[in-house]
C-alpha cells in the first residue's frame, strides 16, 4: 500500500503519527509470526484502508481470502495490530470490493467491473447475469497464468536441487512419450527454494511439446471449485481438468476443506488411473501433509517425493551473479565486485527471495548514493536482510524416532497399543517432548501417536514432569533428548 494512499484513509485524529512507517512495522513483525509461506501465501495482499474512532479496517482482495483469514487467523491479527498500532481497540475485515464502492457515492459501473455485496441488482440482471455465467468457461479449470522467466533455462542447478531437477527433466521426457514414469512427481522444500519455478518449467515443457497443460495454485483450484458450484457447471469443471494430459497444483499444503479435497483425490485418481501426469509442490513432505486427507497423502506417496534442499554457497553466488547480470541489461553501470558477491553469498543463506531483495538493496544503493560499492556499503545496504538463525523446528516424528532408538524399542512400539513397561515410558517421554518442543496442541498429538485421546497426553506430560523433578538421572536424560532434537 502506498504512502499517499495510506495518508488519506487515516482518521485526522490520529495527530500526525507516521502510520505508513507503523503498517510497515506491523507486516514484518506478522511475517516473522506466521512465517513466509503463510504470509507470501494469504497476508501479501492484505491493506489498511482507514482507522476511524480506533477501528482499523483491513481489506484483501477477495471475498474467500477474507473467509479463510477470518476461520484460521483473525485473533492472531487482531492482537498484533492491537500492539502494533497504538490507540487501536479492534479490526474489521473486508474485501477489496465492498470497501471500494463503499467510497463517494455510487460509481457509474463498467462491463465486467465488481460489484459490492450491498447493490441490488435487479431481477433481470440477475437472471442474465446467471444464464451468463452457465455458459461460461469454468474458473480455475483454465489454471493460473505460468511466469516467462520460469524455465529449465533459467533455473541454477547444484547439490542441493540436483535430483529434483533430474526428476522434473525425466517427466518431461515421459510426456514426449520416453522418459520413466514417477507418477505424481512431488516436489517439497521450504519457502523460496525453487519449487515453484522447477513446477513452471514443467508446465511450460509440456506447453511447448503440444500437451495440454493446466498449473493451479491450491486457493486457484479451491476458488474454482466453489465458483463452479455456484455457477451450475460444476461437471464441466471436472470434465476439464480430467481431459488433460498435465496437471500442477502449487503450494497443495493450503488445500482446505473434506469436500474440495474429497474432489481432488476424485480428479488425483482419475488423471492417474488414465495413465496422465501429476505434479504437486508443497512446503513439507506428504506425511507431514496434517490437515490433508489421508488418501490423497497415501497417493502422493505412491509416486516420488524429492526434497529441494536449502541453497549452497556456490549457488547462492551463481544465483546472485546471474540476478546482477540480468540488471545491467537495463542498467549497464551497475557493477559489483567479486568479494561483494561472495560477502553477499555467505551472509544470505535463507532463501532466493532474499537474494533477489539483495541484489535490489545494492542496485538502490548504486543509484541512490551515486559512489562504489564497497564491502562496507553493501554490508549495510542488505543488513535488514541478515536473519538470525532461527532454533531448528522439531518434528514429532523426529522425536518418536530418537526416543525409539534411545530406549531400544522400535517406533511402531511407540505408537502401538503395547502396555508394557519398556514402551509405556519411551511413549510417555515422547509425548512429553511434543508438548515441550512444538507447537501442536494435546489433541494433534494424541492423534500422531496412534490415535490417543488428549487426555492421556496430558497424563503423559504430567507424569514425566513430576519424575523428573524428583529423579535427576531422568531429568538429564531428557535434557540431552532435547540437546539432540535440536542439533
Amino acid at each position: 500500500m502506498s504512502k499517499a494512499r495510506l495518508e488519506k484513509v487515516i482518521d485526522s485524529d490520529r495527530g500526525g503519527q507516521n502510520e505508513f512507517a507503523v503498517w510497515a512495522t506491523f507486516c514484518d513483525r506478522f511475517r516473522q509470526e506466521v512465517g513466509d509461506a503463510i504470509y507470501f501465501s494469504w497476508f501479501k495482499s492484505l491493506e489498511l484502508e482507514r482507522i476511524i474512532d480506533g477501528i482499523a479496517h483491513l481489506s484483501v482482495p477477495t471475498k474467500f481470502l477474507k473467509s479463510w483469514i477470518h476461520a484460521h487467523y483473525l485473533e492472531k491479527l487482531r492482537n498484533t495490530i492491537i500492539a502494533e498500532l497504538p490507540g487501536t481497540k479492534d479490526i474489521v475485515l473486508e474485501s477489496r470490493a465492498a470497501t471500494r464502492f463503499a467510497g463517494a457515492g455510487a460509481p457509474e459501473r463498467r462491463s465486467g467491473e465488481i460489484q459490492s455485496d450491498s447493490v441490488a441488482a435487479s431481477g433481470q440482471v440477475e437472471s442474465a447475469a446467471r444464464e451468463r455465467s452457465r455458459n461460461a468457461p469454468p474458473d480455475g479449470a483454465g489454471g493460473s497464468p505460468l511466469d516467462g522467466r520460469f524455465k529449465f533455462s533459467t533455473f541454477l542447478v547444484g547439490s542441493s536441487n540436483q535430483l529434483a531437477v533430474a526428476a522434473a527433466k525425466q517427466v518431461v521426457d515421459r510426456l514426449n512419450g520416453a522418459g520413466m514414469t514417477f507418477n505424481p512427481l512431488y516436489f517439497f522444500s521450504n519457502v523460496g527454494l525453487g519449487k515453484t519455478h522447477l513446477s513452471q518449467a514443467i508446465a511450460h515443457a509440456g506447453q511447448e511439446a503440444g500437451r495440454r497443460i493446466v498449473y493451479l495454485t491450491a486457493e486457484k483450484f479451491m476458488y474454482g471449485f466453489v465458483a463452479a458450484l455456484k455457477r451450475q457447471n460444476f461437471m464441466a469443471f471436472k470434465e476439464q481438468l480430467r481431459s488433460i494430459d498435465l496437471l500442477v497444483i502449487d503450494d497443495v499444503q493450503f488445500l482446505q476443506g473434506k469436500t474440495i479435497q474429497h474432489e481432488f483425490c476424485h480428479t488425483l485418481n482419475a488423471l492417474l488411473d488414465s495413465g496422465k501426469q501429476v505434479v504437486i509442490a508443497g512446503d513439507r513432505s506428504p506425511n507431514e501433509l496434517e490437515n490433508l486427507d489421508e488418501r490423497v497423502k497415501s497417493r502422493f506417496g505412491g509416486g516420488l517425493a524429492v526434497e529441494i534442499h536449502p541453497l549452497d554457497e556456490s549457488l547462492r553466488r551463481g544465483i546472485l551473479e546471474a540476478r546482477i547480470h540480468n540488471i545491467r541489461a537495463a542498467h549497464p553501470t551497475f557493477e559489483v565486485n567479486a568479494n561483494v558477491v561472495g560477502m553477499v553469498a555467505k551472509l544470505i543463506d535463507t532463501n532466493g527471495r532474499d537474494l533477489d531483495g539483495a541484489v535490489n538493496r545494492l542496485l538502490a544503493h548504486t543509484i541512490l548514493a551515486g559512489s562504489a560499492l564497497t564491502l562496507e556499503a553493501a554490508e549495510a545496504a542488505i543488513r535488514d536482510l541478515i536473519r538470525v538463525k532461527e532454533p531448528k523446528k522439531v518434528k514429532i516424528e523426529d522425536i518418536q524416532k530418537l526416543v525409539a532408538t534411545h530406549f531400544n524399542v522400535s517406533r511402531a512400539d511407540i505408537l502401538s497399543s503395547r502396555r508394557t513397561a519398556n514402551v509405556v515410558r519411551p511413549r510417555q517421554i515422547a509425548m512429553y517432548l511434543a508438548k515441550m518442543m512444538t507447537l501442536r496442541s494435546l489433541p494433534e498429538i494424541g492423534r500422531r501417536f496412534g490415535g490417543r485421546d488428549h487426555t492421556t497426553v496430558l497424563h503423559a506430560v504430567r507424569k514425566i514432569e513430576e519424575m523428573a523433578s524428583n529423579d535427576v538421572g531422568l531429568s538429564q536424560e531428557l535434557d540431552l533428548l532435547r540437546r539432540l532434537l535440536c542439533d
